[in-house]
Order: C-alpha cells, then sequence, then structure tokens
C-alpha cells in the first residue's frame, strides 16, 4: 500500500510564503506524474500544479506566476512552492500520484489557512 505524507501547511498571512513536500512510501519515479491538489469548505477538489516523470510540470490559471511545483530528488519528496499568497488560497492541499499499476494513491492533506 503505498502512502503519501503531506508536510507543511500552517498559517501565513496574505503576501507570505509556505512551502508543501509530498513524501511517497516509494521512489518518486515509480508514478508517471504526481501533483497538488486543493479543496476549500464547500468547494469540490481542484488541481493546483502537476509535474510528470519526465519533468513536465503544468498549474492552473489561479496559481501560474505564483506556485511553483519540483522534484527533490535526494528527499524523495514533490514540493510546492507557494508565493503571493491570497486569502482565497485557504484549502487544504492534497498530494496526488498517478500509477500504471493501479488507482491514483492520495496524502491526507495539510491545511494551509492565509488570514491575517
Amino acid at each position: 500500500q503505498v502512502q503519501l505524507v503531506e508536510s507543511g501547511g500552517g498559517l501565513v498571512q496574505p503576501g507570505g510564503s509556505l512551502t508543501l513536500s509530498c513524501a511517497p512510501s516509494r521512489s518518486i519515479f515509480t508514478f508517471y506524474a504526481m501533483g497538488w491538489y486543493r479543496q476549500a469548505p464547500g468547494s469540490q477538489r481542484e488541481l493546483v500544479a502537476g509535474i510528470t516523470r519526465e519533468g513536465i510540470t503544468d498549474y492552473a490559471d489561479f496559481v501560474k506566476g505564483r506556485f511553483t511545483i519540483s522534484r527533490n530528488n535526494a528527499k524523495n519528496t514533490i514540493d510546492l512552492q507557494m508565493n503571493c499568497l491570497k486569502t482565497e488560497d485557504t484549502a487544504v492541499y492534497y498530494c496526488n500520484a498517478a500509477a500504471a499499476d493501479g488507482p491514483d494513491y492520495w496524502g491526507k492533506g495539510t491545511l494551509v489557512t492565509v488570514s491575517s
């Protein structure tokens, strides 16, 4: 059973920054894509950013220019650097991993609260 463990959430003021990390229980290169989703209260879960095994990245329009997804090969993590945070970025952020051997895997989520 693959586990994804998210970390790095917390409370930050508008305009601030946070970095989220996702640590899977096996090599990040065993997944053909990984990504971050978020779900705000009363809203559906939505894609924030993704990265393929080849290193191709994709971002939702609402985070382009503010968030950066990357791989840390040494730590075996997928990181999400979030800058210029807005109150509307408040949500539970989930790590997702897609593998060829079964359904997608999900972490339990980490809460990001942007508030003054």
